[in-house]
């Protein structure tokens, strides 16, 4: 077994550093009290200082493969698949206990800007053979978020590729300024891992953060972010008599606004106040809908206490409106909750500096790019970032002619061998809203996961490959058809 040493530096910031321990050792031969027993555990005087000295140690190299993608969620999961077919060998990492991210573990059930070539159109084709898809519109539909689970599973065994689920990404390993290693953490304790090439397709930009690359995140004025939503699935007793509340019942792409008026008359009729101004129903499967009910304001996702605060505060508004709108009876008498997301939904995360920033001027003049992997077709979609600004619109009016992603914003500047893919790629604060849903999400994994294969097969940098000479890999593997 290869050996990786990891240390942890904190001889920046006051503490228990390096030094200060070489002191304290020093002085604990004078005779003056020892810092640490024999099992490493501080000494009772010392349980109270503000931090503790985590020592040096060796950690196992695990597995060695050609790319490693970091993030099970649509970008990940098309990343992966790519790279297998390509010819790679892959291994994933997912820090919850299935595939998908936000269309899983977030309970999505709403798909956007899918009507692209390759896996997306492939997903949409395996979700009608399992009768798990709901409108006739193959840009925008409604699905069955288990059914999603199992189907990427049964595409990711079919591939070889090596999955590792309830794992998190903790540290990287770089060798000059090329990424070599991966840390994770899980039940089976802290673990290496290398690749020749790694994807960055957690959505918050975790592992472009951990390798010490820029990055942004928000509004470039103040680092106001997008609000975090939690979904939910319920059972109501019939639900041809919620029409009228339902986005898109059967599949009408017109019938959006009036039911979502008329679905917020309701729960003000119950005596609430949604925190969403635009709450919303989404018609699953029989008498499952999904409802879409909450906002939570001023949280970074890579804050855990308020990502913690947000999901217990949501989860108890999704609760409290169903409540509400159970005791109105009628139509309403019955709805039920079945299950909340394991993950609260996030729309903003970290932007990783790339080669190439896509920008609001992109966007809104239609650009192209010679290294362009996917048309975005979707508008400037940014949620009020502030309680007080619920009901205004003030960005979703800026016009966007289709355009198209480079490689290069999929390839980090700072940290060679690292490649994003999702909505944590280069771009700024209004070009962002209009990327980040999941049809372009599969696009870039797509990207990411064939230049991935090709710079691994070839003993290159993803830098160093050609767009042409990726595309011409994704025909041959039949993801151009």
């Amino acid at each position: 077994m290869k050996e990786i040493i990891k240390t942890d530096s904190s001889s920046s910031k006051p503490g228990l550093n390096r030094r200060k321990f070489i002191s304290a050792s020093a002085l604990a031969m004078a005779g003056l009290p020892q810092l640490f027993s024999k099992d490493n555990i501080l000494s009772e005087e010392w349980n109270n200082q503000a931090q503790v000295h985590e020592p040096a140690r060796k950690i196992s190299v695990k597995d060695e493969v050609d790319v490693i993608v970091c993030g099970g969620g649509p970008a990940g999961i098309a990343a992966a698949i790519t790279a297998a077919r390509a010819g790679a060998s892959v291994r994933v990492f997912e820090m919850h206990g299935c595939l998908g991210g936000t269309w899983t573990a977030g309970l999505l059930t709403w798909i956007f800007d899918f009507n692209k070539p390759g896996i997306t159109r492939e997903i949409l084709r395996k979700l009608d053979e399992r009768g798990a898809r709901r409108g006739t519109d193959i840009d925008n539909f409604v699905y069955e978020p288990d059914e999603m689970k199992l189907l990427l599973e049964d595409m990711f065994v079919e591939e070889g590729i090596k999955l590792r689920l309830f794992t998190n990404v903790v540290s990287v390993y770089k060798e000059k300024n090329r990424l070599s290693a991966i840390i994770t953490e899980s039940k089976s304790g802290r673990e290496a891992w290398k690749a020749k090439v790694f994807i960055d397709a957690t959505g918050d930009g975790d592992v472009g953060a951990l390798s010490g690359c820029k990055w942004d995140i928000g509004r470039p004025e103040d680092g106001m972010t997008q609000p975090l939503t939690m979904n939910a699935l319920a059972v109501v007793r019939d639900v041809t008599q919620l029409q009228k509340y339902i986005c898109f019942y059967g599949g009408d792409q017109s019938w959006r606004s009036e039911p979502n008026r008329n679905f917020k008359a309701e729960i003000r009729r119950a005596g609430i106040e949604p925190s969403y101004n635009v709450a919303k129903l989404f018609h699953v499967r029989d008498n499952i809908i999904l409802m879409m009910l909450n906002h939570e304001y001023g949280v970074k996702p890579y804050d855990a206490d308020g990502m913690t605060s947000a999901t217990v505060h949501a989860r108890r508004e999704i609760y409290n409106i169903t409540r509400g709108l159970n005791g109105l009876g009628g139509v309403w008498d019955g709805l039920q909750v079945v299950a909340t997301a394991e993950q609260i939904g996030i729309r903003e995360g970290r932007r990783i500096h790339g080669l190439y920033t896509i920008t609001e001027d992109d966007i809104r003049k239609g650009a192209k790019f010679d290294d362009g992997i996917a048309k975005v077709t979707f508008e400037v979609d940014i949620h009020s970032l502030t309680k007080a600004g619920n009901k205004k619109e003030q960005y979703n009016k800026i016009p966007v002619q289709p355009y198209e992603i480079p490689l290069r914003s999929l390839i980090a500047k700072d940290v060679e061998g690292l490649m994003m893919a999702g909505r944590c790629i280069s771009g700024d604060f209004i070009a962002h809203s209009s990327y980040r849903v999941t049809g372009n999400a599969v696009a870039m994994g797509e990207a990411a996961g064939v230049t991935a294969a090709v710079a691994s097969q070839r003993k290159r940098l993803p830098h160093e490959v050609n767009w042409k000479e990726a595309e011409a890999k994704l025909k041959e593997i039949g993801h151009r058809d």
